[in-house]
């Protein structure tokens, strides 16, 4: 019987050697983007995002514009590392597994105006980057002087790190909101993706390798969109999502995974996994019910109308009225069973959700998982 016992005990972990030998075993997360993945840029740079935001997983406001986790968090906490710190939070910041420079309302191309005038943040993707380069030389040169050893990436983390990235989405709404129409927004794309390719080379040459990349989501069925951009095409399909809108984001999709794939040949010790989100939101909010879901074109926390959301009453907003302060924007009764958010972005459960179709790569070109995002080229 001790044989047996013995026998099983090393068949475990062997087995558990083979997975660890079978996973790229990042030790570090760097993530670029906007709003889908931002874990407090935003919030430390401009103002935090107040209650209710966080609600359901960290029980308070996290920085994040949602009731709790993003799905870059669950992307960290599959490998096995600890939630994204973002780099410009100074203040209680753990850097040692990576660091997030994702802002909401961030675009790959520079905005057309402040963030009071557009809502778009002035922090684009070149400044990210750039931001990147900073934390990387000067992380290195406190730890040659013997600093903060232990709240920074080691050397050998740039290279082994993965890199995601979710962008994109803003600089087409951008065009909408500047009134171009529909076929003016296409042919913007195309310089969208000449200065995502600067950026990438960018965050290449200083070391990155594996790139987790994914495309954008079907943002005519957000209610944001369709509220406040119906005008400019009120064209809907089945769903009541707005056609126009997903077209333009399955071009720029396309054309992006075009452009990844001269990457691989311009950059050949990079590895590109491309992640059609797309689809798999698609999906969700074609076919709620089925997944559990309810009411997946209205936010869950936001204030009056069709799709209970109001862009001068956010969510969280309050007003005075007779001298007492009153929540306007709340938060709906169970968040759990709804997909949007506040209208812009999606819940805790809905993140959870995406996170686990695409965690296994069957969305991704290559079909990889995540665990073996670094070795995509070879499979």
């Amino acid at each position: 019987m001790a044989s047996r016992c013995c026998l099983l005990q090393w068949l475990l972990l062997a087995i558990a050697a083979a997975a660890a030998a079978d996973s790229c075993n990042f030790p570090a997360i760097f993530n670029f983007g906007d709003s889908n993945s931002d874990t407090g840029g935003l919030s430390a740079a401009f103002g935090a995002a107040g209650p209710p935001h966080g609600e359901t997983f960290f029980g308070k406001p996290a920085g994040r514009y949602c009731d709790g986790r993003l799905v870059v968090d669950f992307i960290a906490s599959s490998l096995g590392l600890p939630f994204l710190s973002a780099y410009l939070d100074s203040v209680g910041t753990n850097f040692s597994h990576g660091a997030n420079f994702a802002t909401a309302g961030s675009t790959i191309r520079p905005p057309f105006g402040t963030l009071r005038q557009s809502g778009f943040s002035p922090i684009a993707m070149d400044v990210q980057t750039w931001q990147f380069s900073q934390f990387k030389s000067r992380s290195q040169a406190l730890i040659q002087q013997g600093l903060f050893k232990d709240q920074l990436p080691k050397e050998e983390y740039f290279s082994r790190a993965l890199y995601t990235i979710d962008i994109g989405q803003n600089d087409l709404t951008e065009g909408y909101f500047r009134n171009l129409t529909t076929e003016e927004v296409k042919s913007t794309i195309p310089d969208i993706l000449d200065k995502f390719v600067l950026a990438i080379q960018s965050i290449y040459w200083e070391g990155g390798r594996y790139f987790w990349i994914h495309n954008t989501g079907p943002f005519g069925c957000l209610p944001y969109v369709l509220d406040t951009l119906s005008l400019r095409a009120p064209e809907v399909d089945r769903f009541g999502c707005g056609s126009p809108f997903n077209h333009v984001a399955q071009l720029f999709n396309r054309k992006l995974n075009e452009t990844l794939g001269r990457l691989r040949k311009d950059l050949p010790l990079a590895v590109f996994t491309y992640v059609d989100v797309f689809s798999v939101k698609r999906e969700l909010l074609s076919h709620a019910h089925r997944h559990g879901f309810e009411l997946p074109l209205v936010s869950c926390c936001g204030h009056g109308g069709r799709y209970n959301y109001n862009k001068e009453i956010g969510c969280g907003a309050k007003v005075i009225r007779n001298g007492k302060e009153v929540l306007l924007g709340k938060a709906c009764e169970d968040p759990s069973k709804r997909i949007v958010w506040d209208g812009v972005h999606y819940t805790d459960a809905a993140n959870k959700w995406i996170f686990e179709q695409i965690v296994e790569g069957k969305f991704s070109d290559p079909p990889v998982p995540i665990r073996l995002a670094c070795k995509a080229n070879k499979l």
